[in-house]
């Protein structure tokens, strides 16, 4: 049964209820809670669609998380068959911490239609449509960005490129100054930067460096939707992560990872602001109740909805979302 175009509308109640369960932790600097809160919200609202899923991207392994691990089906088992990647809180110490850009985010694809990708790290390089086909992770920064300007007809240093603020990104950071292009450092949500690389603001030209391959998989999920472009090589830190990584079917560890190897087929993508930044507003709260703002993306038809939603707390619970 194909994936019915009303179903990213209902992904996108479960990114609400997870937004707004995490915002309540904004700045409490306990990561666990707000990423606890996040998880326990996307699973009951998860389980009330018309779906039957499995989870491939999550919480992690069976034994390191009680809920949304790996293999973990959800869904009422009626409905389409489908894939699920998810981080209830993209950007746990961000919430934590009162920053920007965290996200609550869900993509969904056929079976088959997403990287089994596990725990470990990836060497990303994203663009959003006006640079799309002209990267490649073999290359160097430096000749990145002059085929990225080239193609949006601008100077390198017109470019803005984000990077997690890491001590592995040091000679990365000075190659990108050197070749002139703007730098934007960031703590965390490196799945956030590379969306915001397809934004109407277009803040963000270029997501580069080494982060997680999990979010890697969910970008591509989302830049499938709207033309963007990713590509990535897997960056294991030890044999534990590599014979894991072969055990979930990839065998080739340093094959460069293009788009349709990240996420293929039909997919949809659902985002929810926590914490403002540069492609959602966060969650803001009014009396008795509250507002948010979502994305909704289709690779089948390109189409972007952004969502603004009042949420009336005297009508509807937060459990009830």
């Amino acid at each position: 049964m194909a994936m019915d175009r009303n179903l990213a509308l209902e992904l996108v109640r479960a990114t609400e209820a997870a937004a707004l369960a995490a915002t309540r932790l904004m700045g409490r600097g306990d990561e666990h809670a707000a990423d606890q809160a996040a998880v326990d919200a996307m699973r009951a609202a998860l389980n009330r669609i018309e779906m039957d899923a499995i989870v491939v991207i999550g919480e992690g392994e069976r034994d390191e998380a009680p809920m949304l691990f790996i293999g973990e089906k959800v869904g009422t088992g009626n409905g389409p068959k489908i894939e699920i990647a998810l981080d209830p809180l993209e950007g746990t110490t961000i919430c934590a911490t009162g920053g920007a850009n965290a996200l609550a985010v869900i993509a969904a694809a056929e079976e088959k239609g997403f990287l089994h990708a596990p725990d470990t790290y990836m060497d990303k390089i994203a663009v959003g449509p006006a640079a799309q086909g002209v990267i490649d992770i073999d290359l160097s920064p430096t000749e990145n960005l002059k085929a990225i300007a080239q193609a949006m007809s601008v100077p390198v240093e017109d470019l803005t490129v984000v990077i997690l603020d890491r001590p592995r990104h040091e000679k990365l950071i000075e190659e990108v100054r050197k070749a002139g292009a703007r730098i934007k450092l960031i703590q965390d949500g490196d799945v956030s930067a590379a969306i915001a690389t397809c934004s109407r603001d277009n803040q963000v030209d270029v997501l580069l460096g080494i982060g997680g391959a999990p979010e890697g998989v969910i970008a591509a999920a989302a830049l499938r939707c709207v033309g963007g472009e990713i590509q990535g090589r897997l960056k294991p830190r030890h044999q534990g992560e590599i014979d894991r990584a072969r055990a979930m079917g990839i065998q080739d560890i340093d094959a460069k990872l293009n788009m349709s190897d990240l996420a293929t087929g039909d997919v949809m993508f659902a985002a929810t602001g926590v914490t403002g930044g540069d492609f959602l507003k966060g969650v803001r709260f009014r009396a008795q109740g509250a507002l948010t703002q979502s994305v909704v993306m289709r690779s089948q038809t390109g189409t972007l909805r952004y969502i603004d939603a009042e949420h009336n707390f005297r009508r509807k619970r937060l459990q009830d979302l």
